[in-house]
């Protein structure tokens, strides 16, 4: 009998490094990602499953993806929303990125113009296609 596994999927978390950056998560060793207050972005927190991976995106200071995370609880509710209608998961670091990943790279590359971060740049939760990511990781190494 074989097992039908489900295939992992890919996010972006955006975060502004004064406020919580990689390092305070490394630090932490585990975070809640909350506070997130756009439908789209929050329906994205939904959709995440224990095991997916996203990058670490230090947006208004840097505007790079610096890390992997991996999503450790999913289905929460946010704990910074009394009315309990907003979505939260807990990520841990994965690794710290060899060489960031900045939005002007990205912007220039004609193999990721339709990501979700571009074509929706306030977007502070947003999906990356497998290629994409595999794109990103690439550019990493360089």
């Amino acid at each position: 009998m074989s097992e039908v596994k489900e295939s992992r999927r890919y996010w972006l978390m955006k975060s502004e490094p004064d406020a919580y950056s990689w390092d305070d998560l490394v630090a932490e060793g585990e975070g809640t990602w909350d506070g997130v207050r756009n439908h789209r972005a929050a329906n994205n927190l939904r959709s995440m499953k224990v095991g997916d991976q996203a990058f670490f995106y230090h947006s208004n200071i840097g505007l790079e993806i610096v890390g992997i995370v991996k999503i450790s609880k999913s289905g929460l509710s946010d704990p910074t929303d009394p009315d309990g209608k907003w979505a939260a998961v807990k990520v841990k670091p994965v690794r710290k990125l060899k060489h960031p990943v900045t939005l002007k790279q990205i912007k220039a590359d004609p193999a990721l113009s339709e990501m979700e971060l571009v074509r929706q740049s306030r977007l502070s939760v947003a999906e990356v296609r497998p290629e994409e990511w595999e794109h990103i990781l690439a550019m990493a190494k360089r």
